[in-house]
C-alpha cells in the first residue's frame, strides 16, 4: 500500500472547506488549486502580478513540505478568469517553470474563486 499524507499550510480555507494544500500518495504530489493569497496574513493584492508572485511560493512551501520542488513539477494548470490577466502573469511562470519545462495548459474559466489562478502536480523523486 501507498503512503498517503496530506499538507496543510493553516490557511482558513482548508479549515472551512475541508481539503489540503497537497497530497502526497506514494511519489506523486498533488497541489491545490493556488491563489494568490498570504496565507500567513489571509490577504491577497488587487494586482495580478503580485498575485502571480504569491502563487510560487505557496506553491513552494507545499512542494517542500512534500520533499520536493519546482524541479520536480511535471504539470501546471493555470485558471484565468480574464483572458488578459495571461500576458503581464507570463514571466513570472517563466522565470519558475522555464528551466523545469512542465507539461502546462492555461485555461479562461471560472473557477470558484476568481482570484484562483494556478494548480500543479508533483512526483517526489526515489531516495
Amino acid at each position: 500500500m501507498t503512503e498517503r499524507r496530506a499538507a496543510l499550510s493553516g490557511s482558513a480555507f482548508e479549515e472551512r472547506i475541508g481539503y489540503a494544500r497537497a497530497v502526497m500518495d506514494g511519489d506523486r504530489v498533488h497541489v491545490s488549486g493556488t491563489t494568490g493569497y498570504d496565507c500567513a496574513t489571509m490577504t491577497i493584492s488587487e494586482d495580478v502580478v503580485e498575485q502571480a508572485e504569491q502563487c510560487p511560493r505557496n506553491i513552494g512551501a507545499a512542494l517542500a513540505e512534500a520533499g520536493c520542488g519546482f524541479g520536480d513539477v511535471v504539470r501546471v494548470r493555470c485558471l484565468l478568469p480574464v483572458r488578459e490577466d495571461f500576458e503581464p502573469c507570463r514571466p513570472v511562470s517563466r522565470r519558475v517553470f522555464g528551466e523545469v519545462r512542465p507539461t502546462a495548459t492555461m485555461m479562461v474559466c471560472g473557477p470558484a474563486d476568481p482570484r484562483m489562478r494556478i494548480e500543479v502536480y508533483a512526483r517526489r523523486r526515489a531516495a
